[in-house]
């Protein structure tokens, strides 16, 4: 039988103008539903590679060599327009905070329906049908008054479900998480984790999981990649890397941590494809 080619497959190289190097031969590939985390301290290169996935990091100046896979086209080859229409719909993202995620200005409901009109040309009922339907998808409230709440007026939990939902909100087949839990309570993480998992399971979701916190990525993911001064430096299986380490930065970063990490959850398989780890 032969094996399902994965949703993306990635090779890249990145400079800033002052910067060489800020990713070197990355390689990295997500399955077709697939959580893949990546752990790495501040300035590693995590976000950047989010924004290079997207083909947004030539608006920081950035030279981008390498290539991106996404259902099997090469996204390094697309036109601006057939970039954007594909951001949002097929690959989206949630960012570490909401509220500069959300137009302070705008009611929910404006910013939800202007995010799927976007994408579709449809009659408002199937608009509105849509955007309760992703409101139900992260467990908020789809009324009326709750749609015509504005960004300040939303607990921060609430906020990031509401970027969750936008992010949603076209079944992408990718979904990019850069730190989505790193300005919430302790409470309010584990509810944003458990409706990734919710998510991944129900619309088979594949997620790139971006985050500092290796807990988080241990329970979450089927698998992760260490990413330290722009390079991957190690990838497998959570409890494997967390079990035996092999790089002297993965050793350090798990024996940093305050408190002997818990076992992950028993409803993630492992047989998932492989992250690539440079060599």
């Amino acid at each position: 039988m032969t094996a399902e080619p994965p949703l993306l497959s990635v090779c890249l190289s990145v400079d800033y103008p002052n910067k060489p190097r800020v990713l070197t031969d990355v390689r990295l590939e997500i399955g077709q539903g697939e959580i893949v985390g990546l752990v790495g301290e501040s300035g590693s290169g995590k976000s950047t590679l989010a924004l290079t996935l997207l083909q947004l990091l030539h608006l920081r100046g950035a030279k981008v060599q390498g290539e991106i896979l996404f259902k099997g086209e090469n996204l390094r080859q697309k036109t601006d327009s057939q970039l954007r229409a594909m951001r949002g719909r097929e690959m989206s993202i949630v960012l570490q905070s909401p509220l500069t995620a959300l137009n302070p200005a705008l009611r929910i409901g404006t910013q939800l329906k202007e995010a799927w009109r976007a994408h579709v040309n449809g009659t408002r009922e199937a608009c509105v049908t849509a955007v309760r339907s992703a409101l139900r998808s992260v467990s908020l409230q789809d009324d009326d008054e709750f749609l015509a709440r504005r960004p300040s007026e939303l607990s921060v939990g609430q906020g990031q479900r509401i970027v969750i939902a936008m992010a949603i909100l076209h079944r992408p087949a990718l979904l990019i998480a850069d730190e989505p839990t790193s300005a919430l309570d302790v409470i309010t993480q584990a509810e944003i984790l458990s409706l990734f998992r919710r998510l991944n399971r129900e619309l088979n979701l594949a997620i790139l999981y971006i985050s500092h916190d290796l807990l988080s990525v241990r329970m979450l993911c089927h698998r992760m990649a260490i990413l330290r001064g722009g390079e991957i430096v190690e990838c497998g299986i959570p409890d494997t890397i967390f079990s035996s380490p092999r790089h002297p930065y993965t050793k350090s970063l798990i024996a940093a941590l305050p408190v002997s990490p818990s076992t992950r959850e028993p409803d993630l398989p492992h047989d998932r494809s492989a992250v690539t780890v440079n060599r």
